[in-house]
């Protein structure tokens, strides 16, 4: 026979009290109630756990070893039903997300602050990495939710929220790019190039888009990171293209930022998470958030 939580809150309510007809009141159950359930318990245990006559109830010997287990027990228990209560509300929890870096540095950090203004006791988990990274977590389920770049075919894997990321040209003040009128890959194609990595989805967009233009573009380096590409232009070590969501496109005074005039040159940005996977409340919570800050392109935002 099992013990439940009706018998030990039974048995701690006696202990407590001394007294059944105390206990009895205070889990508001009848006297004969309460004497079932602390039989129960003493028949699952096959141990006598009070001394009770028409006067007075004492622990035995085993109920005084009990007591401090059977307690922790059920403050343990409760503490985790308040838990998933508090969870299940949105009042607190953890969202754990994997975000590409230029979301990350960009405007994630304001759409969290957003966020806790109004619910402070969730926290966030975030790991930053490129796409094929932030979709693997995701679909390993090591997070709720990424924020994908590109194109993604996983059917493991299920859009939530799209948006759109355009391709800016960063080049330094005094460039030969820095004229009047709209910026195209042909005249990209002129000028030594800084692109990222061949593994990150901006560069599968650039890459995909000199192709379809027919053009070869002149690399000058290759960066992991945007901090490391707008350091290279910064050095006249050429013109980089990064995607507008990035704080690098901003951050430098002396570097200048257009948008490239290509459609092709259009990264698109995808709120992801497993297939078929409930979120955790504090999570579906976020992902409203998150389409409310995504229900524009994001290029070019502060």
């Amino acid at each position: 026979m099992n013990i439940d939580i009706r018998q030990m809150r039974a048995f701690l309510a006696v202990a407590a009290t001394g007294s059944f007809t105390r206990a009895a009141g205070q889990l508001a159950l009848s006297q004969p109630a309460l004497t079932v359930q602390i039989r129960k318990l003493e028949e699952a245990l096959s141990l006598r756990v009070f001394d009770r006559n028409t006067r007075s109830v004492a622990l035995t010997r085993a109920g005084r070893d009990l007591l401090p287990v059977l307690g922790r027990l059920v403050r343990e228990l409760d503490t985790v039903v308040a838990d998933s209560r508090e969870q299940a509300s949105a009042r607190r929890g953890v969202v754990r997300l994997a975000v590409l870096p230029s979301i990350a540095s960009g405007i994630l950090p304001d759409v969290i602050a957003r966020f806790r203004t109004a619910h402070p006791d969730i926290l966030f988990v975030l790991r930053d990495a490129i796409a094929a990274t932030v979709n693997a977590a995701t679909l390993a389920e090591e997070v709720d939710l990424g924020i994908t770049g590109g194109l993604f075919d996983t059917p493991e894997l299920e859009a939530l929220l799209t948006t759109r990321d355009h391709m800016h040209a960063v080049f330094p003040r005094g460039h030969a790019l820095d004229t009047p009128g709209d910026i195209v890959l042909a005249d990209l194609a002129l000028h030594p190039l800084i692109l990222m990595d061949g593994a990150t989805s901006v560069r599968q967009v650039v890459d995909l888009a000199f192709v379809t233009a027919g053009l070869q573009p002149l690399v000058a380096a290759e960066a992991t990171y945007m901090s490391t590409a707008a350091a290279m232009v910064r050095a006249g070590l050429g013109a980089a293209i990064l995607p507008g969501s990035a704080q690098e496109v901003r951050a430098l005074p002396d570097l200048r930022s257009r948008r490239i005039a290509s459609p092709a040159c259009v990264r698109t940005i995808t709120v992801i998470r497993r297939t078929g996977r409930t979120l955790p409340p504090a999570s579906m919570l976020f992902l409203a958030e998150l389409e409310r800050a995504l229900a524009e392109p994001i290029d070019g935002r502060a």
